[in-house]
């Protein structure tokens, strides 16, 4: 049996009408599609905007860190090479109460230290540590290792100067130059961006040694890095 054919008109009539309604819904598409471009675009265009405003904050609060710590590393060099004056018979670089047990073994820490004065790190930092190695029960040797670890401080060996500072505080927690060797810790920690420790080791320094200059400082420097 042959299948029917719709008449012509029948089929173009048909056509007609479904182009009539195809067209509405591709002209709304193609609306949608030029907003949704300009959304993107003004998407885009905010974003970039946040993303530049976001530069310049991280710019502005890096070149306040490089001002915090270049303030923190001038007063820890400066109070390194603070020395105690020494009453009459006692060694000219030795702390307050303290005598070397002989002549050799004050030669020998007068002389590094006379190095750490003039600038002369690594090699303050040597006679240090065979001072240490040869006199290792000397009422000298706190200090001793107070100024090697500044010296590596100075050095900017950071890692260095945190073991022999950490070293000093544990084993010698009630010595003078405890809170200052937590400052040069601190230092040391900022430096190698730990901000979290270097927080904590202020903030020891605040609980343990209230009533310390290094107190006073660490309190400034808990406010700088906020």
């Amino acid at each position: 049996m042959r299948a029917q054919v719709p008449p012509l008109r029948t089929l173009v009539a048909t056509a007609v009408l479904a182009a009539a309604a195809a067209a509405p819904a591709h002209a709304f598409s193609d609306d949608e599609a030029r907003r949704a471009i300009l959304d993107l675009r003004k998407q885009v265009q905010q974003q970039n905007e946040q993303n530049q405003r976001a530069r310049l904050q991280l710019a502005d609060q890096l070149q306040s860190m490089q001002q915090e710590i270049t303030q923190l590393r001038e007063q820890i060099e400066l109070l390194s090479r603070q020395q105690p004056s020494a009453p009459p018979g006692q060694g000219a670089t030795n702390p307050p109460g303290v005598t070397a047990g002989d002549p050799n073994e004050q030669a020998a820490y007068d002389g590094a230290i006379d190095q750490f004065r003039k600038g002369q790190y690594k090699e303050a930092g040597e006679s240090l540590a065979a001072f240490l190695a040869l006199y290792p029960d000397s009422q000298l040797a706190p200090t001793a290792k107070f100024y090697l670890g500044s010296s590596r401080y100075a050095a900017k060996d950071y890692k260095g100067a945190i073991e022999e500072l950490n070293a000093l505080v544990q084993q010698s927690p009630d010595n003078a130059r405890a809170p200052d060797a937590l400052l040069v810790i601190a230092g040391s920690q900022i430096e190698l961006n730990n901000r979290a420790g270097a927080k904590a080791s202020l903030q020891r320094i605040v609980k343990d040694y209230p009533n310390t200059p290094a107190a006073e400082t660490a309190q400034n420097r808990l406010q700088l890095l906020q």
